[in-house]
């Protein structure tokens, strides 16, 4: 006859936290896991190189503009000139966030969990696009503090602000966009080597198509060209907002399209981010 003997473990009497906790874990966790926090030095060399240069940028414009009053870089050009890098720091993120988990077969603990079909996505994304956003806030946020404080009184201070917090919202539609696109494409991806290709290969390849579209039709063409890419559709938005640069062709710009190039980036990320939810509905199940 079998006995179940007493060995001495109790019960856990303390509070059960519930989803918004699991939640909050799966951000944080993600966070750390974008910048290998926790993990070996390996993990840590490409997105510290990325924030490491884009600082450095942000710092040497600061210094010039404080030293000489020259501007290599403003809020608003930041980010199209990081574009390219950020591309490449999403890429490399996106499947440390989703595809490991994905090759490892842990979803279904996760959803074992008081935690909904839709919160690991969200969190998830949530966490790519916090660390996009970051990696291009702090360096703008050098440069806004360098150029505020070495002006003159607080109407100087306020004069930086209105320039600095257009420009930030702009480097958050960036991260936006950016995280949405390679959070889903790493999501129907288990290896990261290979999801982080085809992130960039997203990318990479939509951009020859603007260039055709660009040379090889009408002025109104040319100026809905840059619909085609999403590192050009971001830029048009950028033009809507603040308007074509002196010395810029009205070709190479969006004439009147700047709503419809809002409406489109708009779409792109509701788009993405509903294709992630219903990929993780299918996961889970």
């Amino acid at each position: 006859m079998s006995v179940i003997h007493d060995i001495g473990y109790r019960r856990y009497q303390g509070p059960r936290l519930g989803r918004g906790s699991v939640f909050a874990s799966l951000y944080v966790h993600g966070m750390r896991a974008a910048f290998g926090l926790g993990r070996t030095f390996k993990a840590k060399i490409f997105p510290w190189s990325v924030a490491g240069i884009m600082l450095v940028v942000g710092v040497v414009a600061a210094a010039v503009k404080s030293q000489t009053n020259l501007e290599l870089l403003t809020y608003e050009t930041y980010p199209d000139q990081m574009s390219m890098l950020l591309i490449l720091f999403c890429a490399v993120v996106a499947p440390e966030l989703v595809s490991r988990d994905l090759r490892s077969g842990v979803l279904p603990l996760y959803f074992s969990r008081p935690l909904s079909r839709a919160d690991y996505p969200l969190a998830k994304l949530a966490a790519m696009i916090t660390s996009a956003f970051a990696v291009m806030a702090v360096p703008m946020l050098i440069m806004f503090l360098t150029a505020a404080f070495s002006g003159d009184g607080i109407g100087a201070v306020w004069d930086e602000a209105k320039e600095f917090a257009p420009g930030l919202a702009y480097a958050l539609l960036f991260a936006l966009v950016y995280s949405s696109i390679a959070l889903l494409v790493s999501s129907f991806v288990a290896r990261r080597a290979v999801a982080a290709g085809a992130t960039v290969a997203v990318f990479l390849v939509t951009a020859p198509v603007v260039g055709v579209l660009a040379f090889a039709t009408t002025t109104t063409g040319q100026q809905l060209a840059q619909l085609a890419s999403p590192a050009t559709l971001v830029g048009g938005v950028g033009l809507w907002i603040f308007g074509r640069p002196e010395g810029m062709p009205e070709e190479l710009g969006i004439g009147g399209f700047g709503p419809l190039y809002g409406a489109v980036t708009l779409g792109l990320i509701v788009l993405c981010v509903s294709l992630l939810l219903v990929r993780y509905r299918k996961v889970a199940s």
